[in-house]
């Protein structure tokens, strides 16, 4: 008897997780500056900041905890932000840019060897109080999963000095034909582990995309003293229709690597643990 109580208050909760408050959208600022401070952490400073996109496809998130595992930071598409707000009404939601976007980048076009639409970019110099750099990030897309292993495959990178660090578990760059469980849903295919599925009649996440990724941590090591580049960019490839998105969580933009940093004591390690067993997100499967 039990664990059938506690099989049915797990039950609960994580259905409560699932169906929690939407995100809270909020495009009041477009300017760099903003937009950089909101994934601002320790360690790091920045300066020369610029972004390049349209007047919608850039903002600050907030209520994300129970879908992305991040409760706020920055959002860039490569449509209307606006349109990240759950529960999943199409699989085809593609928003009005605003004025200024429309514009591929060239050094997304090299990443994927193919035209780029719609990008939105965030640039800036930083310099780091150690020799690394770490930030955490949520990709999402109504590319999924129906155009999963095609030409619209669209693309995003975290170049510092050129070099992209978005990577998935197994080492690949992250995008829909790389981090996914197969076209259609099958629960098998390149990095499915860190994927989870919110399309094929499984839409129990209350975020409008079709599927998006586990937080994943970008980072890099070995930086040498002085000024670095870190560039944000992200597009549609293949045409400017179906929006994806990234998520990066606020405050994570840090010289400390996050899974060394010491934690709370064991009382709170047990309330983040209940916390987060209610509100894991696992691929749905039914």
């Amino acid at each position: 008897m039990h664990s059938v109580k506690h099989a049915l208050l797990t039950g609960i909760l994580l259905t409560a997780a699932q169906s929690a408050s939407a995100l809270v959208i909020d495009s009041s600022s477009t300017d760099g500056s903003v937009l950089a401070g909101a994934i601002l952490g320790s360690g790091v400073t920045i300066s020369n900041v610029s972004y390049t996109g349209g007047s919608n496809q850039a903002g600050q998130f907030s209520d994300g905890q129970s879908v992305l595992g991040i409760d706020s930071g920055l959002i860039m598409s490569t449509g209307s932000i606006f349109g990240a707000p759950g529960p999943n009404s199409t699989s085809s939601y593609t928003g009005n840019i605003g004025t200024g976007g429309g514009s591929g980048d060239s050094d997304l076009n090299g990443l994927i060897s193919q035209s780029t639409d719609d990008a939105a970019v965030l640039s800036f110099d930083f310099t780091s109080s150690t020799d690394s750099l770490f930030f955490s990030y949520v990709f999402a897309s109504e590319e999924y999963n129906e155009y999963v292993n095609s030409s619209y495959n669209d693309v995003f990178a975290f170049f510092v000095d050129g070099q992209n660090i978005a990577l998935a578990p197994d080492g690949q760059a992250v995008s829909i034909n790389n981090v996914n469980c197969g076209n259609p849903y099958s629960g098998v295919g390149p990095n499915c582990d860190a994927y989870n599925n919110n399309a094929d009649g499984s839409a129990t996440y209350n975020i409008q995309y079709d599927g998006f990724t586990d937080k994943l941590i970008a980072s890099i090591t070995g930086l040498s003293a002085g000024l670095h580049n870190m560039k944000i960019a992200l597009a549609d490839a293949g045409d400017s229709a179906l929006d994806s998105a990234i998520f990066i969580e606020g405050g994570s933009f840090s010289s400390e690597d996050p899974v060394n940093v010491d934690g709370p004591g064991s009382l709170g390690l047990l309330a983040i643990g209940l916390a987060a067993f209610a509100a894991r997100r696992r691929r749905a499967t039914q």
